[in-house]
C-alpha cells in the first residue's frame, strides 16, 4: 500500500489532509513540525512503501526548504510543497530545491488529491528502489 507523509505545523489540515488520502484507500502519516518529519521519514526510509511527501514550506522549527533540502541529500521520493506563499520566487526555490509540485493555500482538496493520485502514478511505474539513493524525508 502507498503511504504518503504528511508535514504541516496547521494541525487541522494535516486531520483533514490525512482523511482525504485515507479516503483514496493511501495510508497517511502526519507530523506537525520539520523535526518531527525528518524523523517519520528517516523511519520509513527503508520501505518501499513512502510513495510521496506532502510538506508545508513555513514552519516554525526548520522550514519546508529545508526538510526538503534534507530529503534530497539521500532520496528522489516525489514530494507536493504547500504554502501560503504564492509568489513566483518562493515556488521557483521548492522547484530548484527538487521538489516535484507546488501548491498554494488555500487550495481546494480536490485539486490536492489530483496532484496526490498524479504524483503517485507518475512515479509508481518506475523501480521504487530507483527513487532511493540512501532514502531520507
Amino acid at each position: 500500500m502507498n503511504r504518503i507523509l504528511i508535514i504541516d505545523d496547521d494541525r487541522e489540515l494535516c486531520a483533514l489532509m490525512k482523511k482525504c488520502v485515507e479516503q483514496e484507500h493511501l495510508s497517511a502519516v502526519t507530523a506537525n513540525c520539520g523535526a518531527e518529519g525528518l524523523r517519520l521519514f528517516d523511519e520509513n526510509k527503508n520501505s518501499s512503501i513512502l510513495s510521496l511527501v506532502i510538506l508545508d514550506v513555513m514552519m516554525p522549527d526548520i522550514d519546508g526548504f529545508q526538510v526538503l533540502k534534507k530529503i534530497r541529500e539521500t532520496s528522489n521520493v516525489p514530494v507536493l510543497m504547500l504554502t501560503a506563499k504564492s509568489g513566483e520566487e518562493d515556488k521557483v526555490s521548492g522547484l530548484r530545491l527538487g521538489a516535484d509540485d507546488y501548491l498554494t493555500k488555500p487550495f481546494s482538496i480536490s485539486e490536492l488529491m489530483a496532484r496526490v493520485n498524479s504524483l503517485i502514478r507518475r512515479y509508481s511505474h518506475k523501480d521504487r528502489s530507483a527513487r532511493c539513493l540512501v532514502y531520507a524525508a
